[in-house]
């Protein structure tokens, strides 16, 4: 991508509503557009970076023998009234409409009812169980008061997997699977290290549900972490029988706030009975299907990585999940600088390292520097006469102060796709 075919622009300021890092951040890189509260358009540079994320997501499913699907956002009102979660005295956060021909309908808040009719036409006998399936899908969250920027909106992209097994015991082998596939997928995502397996509040089927917190002052929960066990739990469920219970020391707890990016809840049989979904066991018995439900709201994470990684000037992008591999800004209009610049970043091209050639004639170089850093994209890698003269190319982590001459060999050893 040459930035001078980008449609979009940076922005020294962001709108004057944003209050969040991330969307402030996000809004003056040109990663994203406000269209209203709670709802967002993502860019081209924001829109590379959502389908990287998806795609680690998705890698580490399929890994654990998730099978991917699509299902509609619209919703059979009747299928939720078979479980008590159409009555906006229920679920208040609906957003509901009448469809011309008759009847109403809504857009989906969450998938286990339409999911689990769905498979009462597939699964028959225990020999069809366990199997898990996921969806990338948008959901609608008619949030009262959406803020956070894309950490909490009113429509936004989330993946959520669904397992079905023959009995808890099925179920809960496959529930540590996922739990451990999570902490692979925040490892990938450069955030591993500030997110924590939180213990929540388990429902009828287990003492315990699981939620994947990242450490943020921008989070709206409060967690206990103790830092030796590598594990937390959430203030809704702090207190003493929990902690004797896990086993930990209120001492060597530490309270922080945190972002929910992503839970683990076992749901039993809960949405399988109503909804009719069982099967025949070996004795010629119908049993209801045990199920669970795993998500992680993937709009969420990128807000989430942009408030953890960033600095006083800008995004700081994981390798994995960057717009771009490698920005290259070319200073100076001279012929030597644009040749080269421009042979280097057709190079880039066809070895396949995805970078972002600063082509701009008419911006100054403090104002690409400016750009660069806000962007965020792993490394810069610096065209001009003196990067010339001196053997090469500046070459700098985002995450650096400071850069170094490189040689051409050097640097294609140094961002060649391993």
């Amino acid at each position: 991508m040459r930035q001078s075919k980008l449609f979009t622009k940076t922005k020294k300021e962001a709108p004057a509503d944003e209050i969040s890092k991330n969307a402030e951040l996000l809004t003056r890189g040109g990663f994203i557009h406000k269209e209203m509260a709670g709802v967002y358009s993502y860019l081209p540079l924001g829109l590379r970076v959502l389908e990287k994320i998806t795609e680690v997501v998705r890698e580490e499913m399929n890994a654990v023998g998730g099978q991917e699907l699509h299902m509609p956002a619209l919703q059979d009102k009747t299928i939720w009234e078979k479980t008590d979660r159409w009555d906006d005295a229920k679920v208040d956060n609906w957003f509901k409409t009448h469809i011309k021909a008759g009847g109403e309908t809504g857009l989906g808040i969450t998938h286990e009812e339409p999911l689990t009719a769905l498979m009462a036409e597939y699964v028959q006998s225990y020999k069809d169980l366990p199997f898990a399936v996921y969806q990338f899908q948008t959901k609608f969250r008619n949030e009262m008061r959406a803020k956070s920027g894309i950490m909490r909106g009113r429509e936004f992209l989330m993946k959520d997997l669904y397992s079905f097994s023959k009995n808890k015991d099925e179920h809960d082998a496959y529930y540590e699977e996922v739990k451990a596939a999570y902490k692979k997928i925040y490892n990938r995502l450069g955030i591993g290290h500030l997110t924590y397996v939180t213990f929540a509040s388990g429902g009828i089927f287990a003492p315990f549900s699981h939620e994947f917190q990242t450490i943020s002052p921008a989070g709206e929960d409060t967690i206990y972490v103790d830092e030796s066990k590598g594990i937390a739990i959430n203030k809704e469920v702090y207190n003493d029988q929990v902690l004797a219970d896990l086993g930990v020391e209120k001492s060597k707890l530490v309270e922080q706030r945190a972002v929910e990016v992503g839970n683990i809840f076992t749901l039993g049989t809960r949405f399988s009975e109503p909804l009719e979904l069982a099967y025949t066991d070996e004795e010629g018995k119908r049993q209801n299907v045990f199920m669970g439900s795993y998500g992680i709201g993937v709009s969420r994470l990128m807000g989430t990585i942009v408030e953890v990684l960033s600095d006083d000037r800008g995004i700081i992008w994981p390798d994995s999940v960057a717009p771009f591999k490698v920005h290259i800004l070319g200073l100076g209009d001279t012929e030597v600088v644009t040749r080269t610049a421009t042979e280097l970043y057709n190079e880039f091209t066809a070895q396949g390292i995805e970078a972002l050639y600063d082509d701009r004639q008419e911006v100054s170089a403090g104002e690409k520097f400016a750009d660069a850093d806000l962007v965020g994209i792993p490394f810069r890698v610096v065209v001009s006469e003196r990067s010339i003269k001196d053997g090469g190319y500046e070459v700098k982590k985002r995450s650096e102060e400071k850069g170094k001459i490189v040689s051409r060999a050097e640097l294609l050893e140094l961002l060649s796709v391993k």
